[in-house]
């Protein structure tokens, strides 16, 4: 199988409604899909959270780097998407497309290590306002564990190349195109190096890019917030979202129609090696 048609194989599994609480037999078989997938390439760690009464799930796989011998104390890059979804929708765009290159990126840096230690981590409950990645952030800083870079990959593979097909928060559609045909970075101050970079690596594969960084935490612009990488910018840690900007762009967000037929492969398998190949850079 070449990397479209694996992608296509991951949604096929993961699209289904998957609301923690509406839909729980899909989310657990998709909470068991990933983690067989992660048992593939190493020991899955279950970080567990309380919502209210209810037990709730992180699934995280460790990579070692390449150089694990020589450089034993790289801090990890963390690469994380949500797994849950809203009721009522199949959630293709948001977020199996995130969930299917987690997969795929995990199947190729178990094969070929990158640079840094890699962490990736399936979070529960984004939807229910980024209550697992908020977990796991407030852990790492008490732990007080550094991230070289944390990446959230939220909605992936939805391209509409027609003109006025993209919209913004206002002023940046004034420094932005208005053709949702790019695979957007939007990072705090701290990473503007690497969302130059990877936005280099992706269009180096043939997807468009922008990249957008942001000052304080992204409250001015309350729109870049809705994704797991916002608990890592409160706790201090650089991080980017991935994404195709969401209910900006794509109309079945939210809604029963956001399925796989809506979605654009090839997009999707260009940024999952555009991904690839900017973390190999890092």
């Amino acid at each position: 199988m070449n990397l479209k048609e694996r992608l296509r194989t991951h949604l096929i599994e993961i699209v289904r409604e998957r609301d923690p609480y509406m839909a729980t037999a899909g989310h657990f078989f998709v909470q068991e899909y990933i983690r067989q997938q992660f048992a593939q390439w190493g020991s899955v760690e279950i970080h567990t959270f309380l919502v209210g009464s209810k037990t709730c799930k992180n699934l995280i796989l460790n990579l070692p780097s390449q150089a694990e011998q020589q450089k034993p104390d790289l801090p990890p890059i963390l690469i994380g998407a949500h797994y849950d979804a809203v009721p009522g929708t199949p959630g293709a765009d948001d977020n199996a497309t995130g969930v299917a290159v987690l997969l795929e990126l995990a199947r190729k840096f178990a094969a070929e290590p990158a640079k840094y230690p890699l962490r990736l981590v399936a979070f529960d409950m984004e939807e229910y306002g980024l209550l697992g990645s908020a977990d796991y952030a407030a852990l790492l800083r008490q732990q007080k564990q550094p991230l070289r870079l944390m990446m959230s990959l939220e909605m992936l593979g939805y391209r509409d190349s027609s003109p006025g097909s993209q919209s913004y928060p206002p002023p940046l559609e004034r420094f932005y195109p208005n053709r949702g045909d790019f695979i957007s970075l939007i990072g705090n101050l701290r990473t503007i190096r690497d969302l130059i970079g990877i936005s280099r690596s992706i269009r180096k594969v043939g997807i468009p890019s922008q990249w957008l960084p942001v000052s304080n935490r992204g409250l001015i612009v309350r729109q870049t917030r809705l994704s797991d990488h916002a608990p890592f910018w409160d706790a201090g840690y650089p991080a980017i979202m991935v994404t195709d900007t969401a209910f900006l762009r794509n109309p079945n967000y939210h809604k029963p129609s956001d399925t796989i037929a809506t979605l654009d492969l090839d997009f999707l398998t260009g940024i999952c090696e555009g991904l690839e190949l900017s973390i190999r850079l890092l």
